[in-house]
Formats: structure tokens, C-alpha cells, sequence
């Protein structure tokens, strides 16, 4: 379909509302997209059409559940080109992905002394729980340095690779920095080392098309509530011979084939992985928000997402206060800046005065955040249902904040 944002934003009720006398503009989009009405509606649907426990029922309603969300887990396996739905996980959100990889991963093959390569520009949801396998004196953690741009050096990792390396975890695109990583090239050079690379795709899923073939990755993990579906609901996506390999990550019904006091057998894949009631509701929505994108279409969400960041950076660079940080040469529709006249969280607030909304504070990436020796920034991330004259708002209104406090 051809690309009209006034008819996308039409798809999205939130985006029409004032905020304190002023049109409402988002921009914290990394943190969270609005949900368009084919998501809206599809939840209200599940929740008056067919909503059942699913996987267990052999009644109407349960089965009509069930064949939704197995539709959804195909829907998500078409989107990144994975070789089998088996290799879909649902998760809670790629916060638990991770966790769920690092639980397994950590509990089948790392030992004391082995290390895990993590980058410096990470999510804190992808330091935090190898960190915790470290204090289990299950492995230790191995800083991958960026530099003042904000992009890593793949020389350096070469170096920082050894034989006691047995895992590198690495964000496809920094949710602070902006910056895309040559993930391809990393994990090239990871599997000549024979070391598998878990990708968290949380900030690249919904700028552009990702094909885990391609990438040949082991691990993939993003947030439903990301790429305009509901909270609650995550994808790890992992090889099929990875996932057979790795045990049980939490324990109940559905994860298992049969129970006795004598001992429990678990299920196939991916259900090995879903203890519990899933949440089904979130996974079909998650199915239709894919469905949606996918109408629009990722390569022109991409094109439209560039033009979006090359006009904010062109504008922002004219307010001679502000200082970007993340500077990459690649990157995607995220904008981090500092003042020297004001501490981000106040400029935060006298834009939501204005009707804007931007992120404030660390981002969940206090390391960055150290590695420039700052507190915080002011962050603006774009969507494809943005407009230039929302930029144009943003800039005058960082303009009469600056004014303010100097």
C-alpha cells in the first residue's frame, strides 16, 4: 500500500487528543508504541468471540482460541523468517527472553570461568541477568566497549574472544545511542569462534526487516508493545537445535508431557517453554499488529522513519546548546541530546507543558550514561506515524525551554 501517514495516524485515537491545551505529540516511542485500531479492536474480539483457555479444551471456544494464537506464532515466524513455528517462543516480553535464555543457557553449559560477551551500549534487561549468573559463579561478564560515537569496534572483539567464550549477547540497535549494529558481520565472526550470539532486536523489529536465516543468529528476542502490540507479550526465537538442547525454564501445566510423583517428562517444543496459561489474547494481537506493519510495509516504514531522523537532526543541530549524544554513521529513528542550562528531567517537563512527550533519565542504560560521564539525556524516538511538523514543534519548544532556563 502506498505510504499516507495522515491516513496511518487515523489508525491511532491517542494521537488525536490535546495534552495540556496543546496538540499532543509522542515521541517516546522507544519506550513504547501506541496501538493501532486493527490491534484495539482485535482484543476486543478475543475477549467477546473466542475467549477460552487454549491447548487444553476440546470444546468449541478452546479450540477456536487455540488455532488463533497457533495462527499468531506463524504470523510472528513468516515476520523474521524463522525455518519452523517450533522455534517460536511466547514470552512475557524480551525482558524475560533474555532471562529465560540466560536461566537455561547458563544452567546447561557455563561453567566457572566461562564468559559471556556483553556490549557496553546494552539494555540494562541484557546485562542484569548474566550479571546475575556471574554472582552464581556460573560466568563472567566480559565488557565490549564502544566508542565516543557510539559504534563498536569488531577488531576489538576479535581480541576479546577465547577459548573460554560461550556465549556474545548484543542489542541490533541501541535504544539510547540509536546506533545499528553490523550484527551480520558480528555474528560471522562469533561463529568462527564457534561462540552463538543471542540478538535483542526490542529496538530494530519495527524500523526494518529482519530475517533470522540471514542473520544466522542463535537467539532473537523483541517486545510486542514495541512494534504496536499490546504489553505483556514477547518473542524468543531460537534455533531449533539450541531450544532441544536447553532444559525447562520454569515448571507447570502445559510444559510437560506427563507428571508422577516418580518423576515429570516435558513437552515438545515450543510448549516446553510455556508454563502455564499463556497469555493468548496478547499473542493473537501480537499476530495482528504484524499483520498490520506488514500491510504498510517495513521497507517503507524505513524510508519514511530515515527522513523523519535526518529532519530532526538537521534541527536539533541548529540549537547550538544541545549536545547529541550517539553519533553513529548508522542508525535508527532515535534521538538522544543533552543541555549544558538544564538538567534533562526539567527540559522533560516544560515539554510535557507543551503537549510533547519525551523520554528523560538513563533509559535503562546507565553504562552509557558513564561512558560520557552524564547523568541522563532528553531522548526523542520517532514512529512511521509522525510528522515533519511535529519536529518543527519539538524544536521550538526545546528553543523556549533553553530560553527558560538560561
Amino acid at each position: 500500500m502506498a505510504f499516507d501517514v495522515s491516513k496511518i495516524r487515523a489508525d491511532f485515537p491517542i494521537l488525536s487528543q490535546t495534552v495540556n491545551g496543546h496538540r499532543f505529540v509522542y515521541f517516546d516511542n522507544a519506550a513504547t508504541t501506541q496501538k493501532p485500531l486493527p490491534v484495539i479492536n482485535k482484543i476486543t474480539e478475543i475477549y467477546t468471540q473466542c475467549n477460552a483457555n487454549v491447548h487444553r479444551g476440546v470444546h468449541y471456544m478452546s479450540n477456536k482460541a487455540t488455532e488463533a494464537m497457533e495462527d499468531a506464532r506463524k504470523t510472528v515466524q513468516n515476520f523474521i523468517n524463522a525455518e519452523s513455528e517450533r522455534e517460536i517462543i511466547f514470552t512475557r516480553g524480551a525482558t524475560e527472553s533474555i532471562n529465560l535464555v540466560a536461566a537455561t543457557f547458563g544452567r546447561q553449559f557455563l561453567e566457572e570461568g566461562d564468559e559471556v560477551i556483553v556490549s557496553e551500549m546494552e539494555h540494562h534487561s541484557n546485562i542484569v541477568p548474566w550479571q546475575l549468573l556471574e554472582s552464581q559463579n556460573k560466568a563472567k561478564v566480559v565488557k565490549w566497549a564502544f566508542d565516543d560515537r557510539g559504534e563498536l569496534n569488531l577488531a576489538e572483539l576479535e581480541e576479546l574472544i577465547t577459548d573460554r567464550t560461550k556465549l556474545l549477547t548484543i542489542c541490533y540497535v541501541s535504544n539510547t545511542l540509536g546506533t545499528i549494529n553490523p550484527v551480520e558481520q558480528i555474528i560471522e565472526i562469533a561463529h568462527s569462534h564457534n561462540v552463538p550470539v543471542l540478538v535483542d532486536a526490542s529496538q530494530a523489529i519495527q524500523h526494518f526487516t529482519i530475517d533470522v536465516q540471514q542473520l544466522d543468529c542463535d537467539f532473537l528476542v523483541f517486545s510486542g508493545h514495541k512494534i504496536y502490540a499490546p504489553t505483556g507479550i514477547g518473542i524468543l526465537y531460537g534455533k531449533e537445535q539450541w531450544l532441544n538442547q536447553l532444559p525447562p525454564y520454569q515448571g507447570g501445566g502445559e510444559m510437560i508431557e506427563t507428571v508422577s510423583f516418580s518423576g515429570t517428562t516435558f513437552n515438545k517444543l515450543p510448549y516446553k517453554f510455556e508454563a502455564g496459561t499463556p497469555n493468548y489474547a496478547g499473542a493473537i494481537a501480537l499476530g495482528e499488529a504484524l499483520r498490520y506493519v506488514s500491510g504498510i510495509g517495513l521497507d517503507n516504514i524505513s524510508k519514511y522513519e530515515n527522513q523523519l531522523l535526518e529532519y530532526a537532526t538537521d534541527k536539533l543541530q541548529t540549537i547550538s546548546e544541545l549536545r547529541q549524544i550517539g553519533t553513529a554513521e548508522r542508525r535508527a529513528s532515535v534521538l538522544s541530546f543533552v543541555a549544558d542550562c538544564a538538567h534533562p528531567f526539567d527540559i522533560g517537563t516544560i515539554l510535557d507543558k507543551m503537549g510533547i512527550a519525551v523520554r528523560t533519565g538513563t533509559h535503562c542504560t546507565e553504562p552509557i550514561m558513564q561512558h560520557f560521564g552524564i547523568s541522563g539525556t532528553v531522548r526523542a524516538s520517532f514512529a512511521f506515524y509522525n510528522e515533519m511538523e511535529e519536529i518543527d514543534i519539538l524544536s521550538d519548544g526545546l528553543k523556549r525551554a533553553i530560553k527558560m532556563f538560561k
